[in-house]
């Protein structure tokens, strides 16, 4: 019993992890209604911003203290990334307004591609650490309770504990503010929105500063368990599963399909994966997505669309 429950938590809090990159995705989609092809690009560029600026700014004001240091660094990776969706905003989305959404989707695609660039090209493509003082080591529990008692990862129950805190603010967010409501508005029909008055720039802005900030959160947990590298941008594939289980327009979506994810994967690999030689953990997600699209394409929180003739 003590080693099943080790492994639930354990999936419990990596699922936590793959909601909080599914969130990314989720928040685009609610503004825009399109799939937000950079957001893992966006996630390699908030960490590579947190990474460098966390090294530079030590040395550009004389601080001794690493974590007033890790502070002003994650500061100032947030303001890069209100930047970077101001320049969205301006450079790309406004003159996109009202187009169809393969051409949105085209152009998340393309500013994904730029990122990845301007990333290299601003702060290198070296392999960086990023050391926010989360606890490394594993910690016994119940040890009263169970013979042995349960291992449980420090460092994965804090990053766990810090994606279900944003999740639960931003759910808040869009369920009981005036900007919130309005943000999914804009995303059930834009000319509907502008025609009562809701700026629909400014929307789009807002909500690339959330996802900004999401990636920032997500680039610095990642990138403290995996170190910061152009590989991390492969991340977001693991929010696809995600979406599409708990749907393109769900936020809880999100939170229950990650959760859902997080320990099917840890429970099929230890339990089946002796069976089949292991490897189940690689490819459950994907399995489990596809499974869904053939039976229930809209995940299980996502509206149905029903297309009138």
């Amino acid at each position: 019993m003590g080693f099943f429950l080790e492994t639930l938590i354990g999936g419990l809090m990596a699922g936590m992890l793959y909601s909080l990159v599914a969130l990314g995705f989720v928040l685009i989609f609610k503004a825009s209604g399109v799939f937000n092809f950079a957001q893992g690009a966006m996630v390699l560029f908030a960490a590579l911003a947190m990474a460098r600026f966390s090294t530079w700014i030590p040395q550009w004001l004389g601080l001794e203290s690493a974590a007033l240091a890790n502070v002003l660094a994650f500061l100032a990776a947030g303001a890069v990334m209100f930047l970077v969706a101001w320049l969205v905003e301006r450079l790309v989305l406004r003159h996109l307004v009202n187009q169809e959404g393969a051409t949105l989707l085209m152009a998340t695609l393309g500013i994904a591609y730029i990122l990845e660039g301007i990333g290299g090209t601003l702060f290198g493509s070296d392999i960086y650490k990023i050391d926010v003082g989360m606890p490394k080591e594993p910690v016994m529990i119940l040890e009263h309770v169970f013979d042995g008692g349960l291992l449980i990862n420090k460092e994965d129950f804090v990053a766990a504990s810090i994606a279900a805190l944003l999740v639960a603010l931003l759910a808040l967010f869009f369920q009981k503010t005036t900007t919130g409501r309005a943000l999914r508005a804009v995303a059930d029909d834009h000319q509907a929105a502008q025609s009562i008055g809701i700026p629909l720039h400014r929307i789009w802005f807002i909500v690339w500063c959330v996802a900004g900030v999401v990636a920032l959160v997500a680039g610095v947990i990642w990138g403290s368990k995996l170190g910061v590298q152009f590989s991390l941008s492969t991340v977001a594939l693991r929010g696809l599963p995600v979406v599409i289980l708990g749907g393109l327009t769900s936020i809880p979506g999100a939170i229950i399909g990650g959760l859902i994810i997080g320990v099917g994967e840890k429970l099929s690999e230890v339990y089946l994966g002796p069976l089949i030689g292991g490897g189940i953990e690689i490819w459950f997600a994907y399995q489990l997505a596809l499974v869904f699209l053939l039976l229930r394409p809209q995940g299980l929180f996502g509206e149905k669309i029903i297309d009138r003739v």
